[in-house]
């Protein structure tokens, strides 16, 4: 309580942490100036604690947490070997082709109503899908979600899926200056925004919201601008790259397994487009 006074910040670690509407319900406190949500808030988040009370020991002063984009990271090599190496369940061969402007391409598939398999740099820490591993929809389609819930997800209609925006969208977007780069708070939408990105604001009038930073993730923030360009919004909705029950994709293979799983129709792994037929 003295600290909340004194600083108006809070930071939480557990697995509680986690639960977005308390988070939104904290953060609307008069009291209360940021709060600070480690994004692995689990038991994996011991591995940030356990070096964190080190590096403090030592008398190193401790970074800010910008972003967790700290798993593996493929070049179009491995990804092109995988897709070579890789033989669909009828023994047919991959379609892949190495496309240039990727930002553009991909925004043009997705304004144009499809979902895409977006496999880019380093993989998330965590469990949300912050642009690194991610299925990727236009939450201005109507009916993409379901899309996208009929091809791959199979999750329950009214978990609502979240949006990734650009940082110059997000005040714009939402009724907060709150940083939100993690997903790990909810807020509430301003007027019209339903409207206009209705595939991913809840029936409360809330999103689980990112907002996306240029120097964080660039290829992301690119496609984010792409899709401005196109469609008027910087929003894009954003789920893991997983199927049910299954762990977020890691490696190329991964990905390709997943896909030939889905009745998903593009992946894009680095600059390496995968199509079916």
């Amino acid at each position: 309580g003295d600290i909340i006074r004194e600083t108006g910040k809070i930071a939480f670690a557990g697995g509680a942490a986690l639960n977005v509407k308390l988070n939104q319900k904290i953060i609307a406190r008069d009291e209360v100036k940021e709060l600070f949500v480690q994004p692995a808030a689990s038991d994996a988040g011991t591995a940030i604690g356990a070096a964190s009370y080190v590096i403090a020991g030592k008398g190193i002063e401790l970074e800010k947490m910008e972003h967790v984009y700290l798993g593996p990271e493929f070049t179009n090599e491995q990804c092109i070997e995988a897709c070579q190496n890789y033989k669909t369940e009828d023994g047919q061969a991959v379609k892949f082709e190495q496309i240039d402007e990727v930002p553009q391409r991909i925004a043009k598939l997705l304004a144009d109503g499809n979902p895409v398999s977006w496999f880019q740099g380093r993989m998330e820490f965590g469990p949300r899908a912050l642009g690194g591993r991610s299925i990727l929809g236009c939450p201005s389609v109507e009916g993409v979600a379901n899309r996208i819930n009929e091809q791959i997800k199979f999750r329950e209609r009214w978990r609502p899926f979240c949006p990734s925006m650009l940082d110059t969208v997000a005040p714009k977007m939402l009724k907060t200056d709150h940083p939100a780069p993690f997903m790990t708070f909810t807020f509430e939408v301003n007027d019209g925004w339903a409207e206009r990105v209705p595939e991913v604001v809840h029936e409360d009038g809330t999103a689980r919201a990112q907002a996306v930073k240029e120097d964080i993730n660039p290829r992301y923030y690119a496609l984010l601008k792409e899709l401005e360009k196109l469609t008027g919004n910087g929003v894009a909705l954003n789920t893991s790259l997983n199927r049910r029950g299954e762990p977020v994709v890691c490696t190329p293979e991964d990905a390709l397994n997943m896909f030939y799983g889905s009745d998903l129709q593009y992946l894009i792994m680095q600059d390496i487009l995968v199509t079916k037929a």
